[in-house]
């Protein structure tokens, strides 16, 4: 059977090379005032940083296994709840480490020394509150995975108009 691929599953995909991109690069890779690779190494041994970035690298490309597995083709329930529920996990680690310090304080307090000394020197473009100020890199990876999972979502509820078209068609 021939597959359809939707514009969402390429959507889906950019985003997640994306997040990809960035947990490949943005501690080992001078990218700028995008990220400041000294002060990550200054705070994290190289086995921490190996180890941190080996998990989140492992865990995408599972996730984008399966997602280029399934490209234009039906989803089990299953795979449609593994691909919300993990990436939606690992969002809201980000949040908690990100988004409710620098919103409402919630934990900003052991967070302001670390945080200025590994991102202090990063570009961002969103005001300093509580102490704290998501970079800029920090936040095209928390809005890319969050892309993701609102496109899996937009994926799961919908049917591939096209794909059950062809079907018909061979029918």
């Amino acid at each position: 059977m021939k597959r359809k691929i939707r514009m969402s599953e390429k959507l889906l995909i950019f985003c997640y090379s994306i997040v990809l991109l960035f947990l490949l690069l943005h501690d080992w890779v001078p990218l700028g005032t995008l990220n400041d690779v000294e002060a990550v190494k200054a705070d994290k041994s190289t086995n921490e940083l190996l180890l941190t970035t080996l998990i989140g690298v492992t865990q995408i490309l599972l996730l984008m296994g399966i997602v280029l597995f399934y490209f234009g083709r039906k989803h089990p329930l299953w795979i449609k709840l593994w691909l919300i529920i993990h990436p939606a996990c690992i969002f809201a680690g980000a949040i908690m480490d990100w988004w409710l310090p620098y919103l409402f304080g919630i934990g900003a307090e052991e967070r302001v020394e670390r945080y200025s000394q590994m991102f202090g020197d990063t570009h961002a473009f969103l005001p300093v509150m509580h102490g704290i100020v998501p970079n800029t890199l920090h936040t095209i990876f928390h809005m890319s995975l969050f892309f993701c999972i609102i496109l899996m979502i937009y994926i799961s509820l919908t049917k591939n108009t096209k794909l059950e078209h062809i079907k018909k068609l061979s029918a």
